[in-house]
């Protein structure tokens, strides 16, 4: 710099943060730099367990439950999941339904995931698993579940329901939706949203039980569409059918 260059600065062109501390690939300055560092924080001894309830913590947890359950199924193969209540009966006739759904679909070589508790998801595990199919269960950890179900030869449980549903999609080539309440609810619109929206390639959506998704349907393409919530819905989004063997057929037309 040449004294005339050094003249023309002033003080205005100096930082007053000082030097710059990295952490990692973060940087900071000023009142920002810590008066401890990694490695002394790393070995001290007695420290408290808080971190483990925080964001970075999560995090790590959740990227580990994605790295689990990609290597758990990446080599699955075709599959279909079937979705639908914990609490139905064996008795029902949509139990029986769901049970020849899984044992049809095994038939064709192609797995069936559930979400691994009873009801229905026990149904299409039980009859996979009794054709001597892959029967995929992804657990939640719930309150008031009891774990996975005895029919499941592939299992996982997962903390976040996000991670378990990307599960779903990810490793499905078409999807049987049974009767159920919230989470299977859930499960099939965040299905149908990915479809319409394009953010996942079109696959086959079954829903099995005429009527009782005849109410859902008929509010769908009253109130929802007369508000201009939605367009008409897609007849080739979904198909409603009675039969379990259609149902099958429908939900493995993708896979050849």
């Amino acid at each position: 710099m040449t004294q005339d260059q050094q003249n023309t600065v002033s003080d205005d062109d100096f930082s007053p943060l000082g030097d710059t501390y990295h952490r990692g690939p973060v940087i900071l300055r000023g009142q920002m730099i810590p008066t401890d560092n990694t490695t002394a924080n790393l070995l001290k001894p007695d420290q408290a367990t808080d971190w483990l309830h925080m964001d970075p913590w999560r995090v790590l947890r959740i990227q580990s439950e994605f790295v689990d359950g990609f290597g758990a199924l990446a080599e699955l193969g075709p599959a279909v999941s079937i979705f639908g209540s914990a609490r139905t009966p064996r008795t029902e006739p949509a139990y029986k339904a769901a049970r020849r759904m899984g044992s049809l679909i095994a038939k064709k070589n192609i797995a069936v995931i559930t979400g691994g508790g009873p009801g229905i998801m026990e149904a299409a595990n039980r009859g996979a698993a009794l054709a001597g199919g892959k029967s995929v269960g992804l657990g939640i950890e719930l309150p008031h579940e009891q774990g996975l179900n005895q029919w499941v030869n592939l299992g996982m449980s997962f903390r976040y329901f996000f991670v378990r549903k990307t599960m779903f999609v990810k490793y499905s080539s078409g999807v049987i939706v049974c009767p159920g309440g919230f989470g299977t609810l859930d499960e099939m619109f965040e299905l149908l949203t990915l479809v319409q929206t394009h953010k996942v390639a079109d696959m086959p959506v079954v829903l099995y039980d005429k009527a009782y998704w005849q109410g859902l349907f008929d509010w769908l393409d009253g109130p929802v569409k007369d508000h201009g919530m939605i367009s008409s819905i897609d007849p080739h989004l979904v198909t409603v059918t009675d039969d379990p063997d259609e149902a099958v057929d429908i939900a493995t037309s993708a896979i050849r």
